[in-house]
């Protein structure tokens, strides 16, 4: 599946990716969208779409009059859509619970003509007093898992746009979830424009690094209780086989429900290409270091050839793989092409 929900801390945002990660499909907000200039005031420019507009979902029927001006988000991913899209939010979950807010974010608000965004403390879930205080036309939570609560207290406050069946929560693309908040902010031109420039992002960097091309691979996460095999086979294609990975033939052994790797077969890791993560530092299952130093890992092929690299988690870049959405994917190629690089090149 793709999931693309409310990003929490990277460490719990990792954790549920034990079971669950969302690989990257395609890219977000870029300069060749031409998105315009907003703010929480005003109209970005429409792309498309008559209103009323009367939307289906798991829970009634959401009717949105005129073109919504004043957009609220219940979570990270909803606010990306809203930047994406050329809006800034009103008022958005203060996901960041005081680390730096992430750099493709923070230039997306930056060229919006805004230094922060305004956000309640969802410490304890859904500030429904903060969002009504704001008078939103329409509220944005279609990257959430918890409108089965929130759905009853936000629908008397505006116009709430979500998915149409509760399934969804899990198993929508993000450039689906982006199609259905567009279609209610009158902004369906300006989506598509969104998801051409991201393809054309991965496009155009698959094409400058031929030497990704069939290249197998393997990716893993340190966690608490386990190293956890993550390109698994069923896995839905992502950011590295859309720049021209493939998956080793061994993951077929590994599946969502079955994707631990023990000390004793780290072999299992092996692959023209390692790529590894530790989010959790001191405490995972062991460090960096511990790895590293590890007989067996560092008697792999990968690992003497020197073909494996580390995806970073403290600039966000190993949460913003495993919850992929419509503001993150132009930074994610940025910020992996070169470590990709690198590993493939053995340096």
């Amino acid at each position: 599946m793709s999931l693309s929900v409310r990003r929490r801390p990277l460490t719990a945002a990792l954790l549920a990716s034990t079971t669950c990660l969302g690989l990257l499909t395609a890219c977000g907000f870029s300069s060749e969208t031409g998105t315009e200039a907003g703010s929480s005031g005003s109209k970005a420019s429409a792309g498309g779409g008559s209103f009323p507009v009367a939307l289906t979902n798991a829970w009634g029927r959401t009717e949105v009059k005129e073109k919504p001006v004043r957009v609220a988000t219940v979570s990270d991913g909803d606010t990306a859509i809203a930047l994406a899209l050329g809006l800034v939010p009103v008022i958005t979950p203060d996901v960041e619970d005081g680390d730096p807010v992430a750099e493709y974010k923070q230039r997306a608000i930056a060229k919006l003509g805004e230094k922060k965004l305004k956000t309640y403390d969802d410490t304890d879930g859904t500030d429904y007093e903060a969002i009504a205080a704001e008078e939103p036309d329409v509220i944005l939570g279609v990257n959430t898992w918890d409108m089965d609560t929130d759905y009853a207290k936000l629908s008397p406050i505006a116009p709430v746009v979500t998915f149409a069946d509760k399934k969804q929560s899990d198993t929508l693309t993000w450039q689906e979830r982006l199609r259905t908040a567009a279609k209610a902010l009158g902004l369906t031109e300006k989506a598509d424009a969104v998801i051409a420039a991201n393809e054309k992002t991965l496009k155009d960097a698959a094409a400058a690094h031929p030497e990704f091309t069939g290249k197998t691979y393997t990716y893993s996460v340190v966690h608490p209780e386990q190293i956890t095999y993550m390109s698994y086979a069923d896995q839905d294609p992502g950011v590295f086989e859309q720049l021209g990975l493939v998956k080793h033939p061994r993951s077929k052994d590994y599946s969502a429900n079955k994707n631990g790797v023990s000390l004793e077969n780290l072999d299992e890791l092996e692959s023209d290409v390692l790529l590894m993560t530790y989010p959790f530092g001191d405490e995972g299952l062991l460090s960096a270091s511990e790895l590293e130093t590890n007989k067996l890992f560092r008697s792999l092929d990968v690992v003497k050839k020197k073909h494996f690299a580390v995806v970073p988690s403290e600039n966000t870049l190993a949460s913003a793989i495993a919850y992929p959405d419509a503001l993150s994917a132009p930074w994610v190629v940025e910020n992996l092409t070169p470590i990709l690089a690198k590993a493939v090149a053995g340096k």
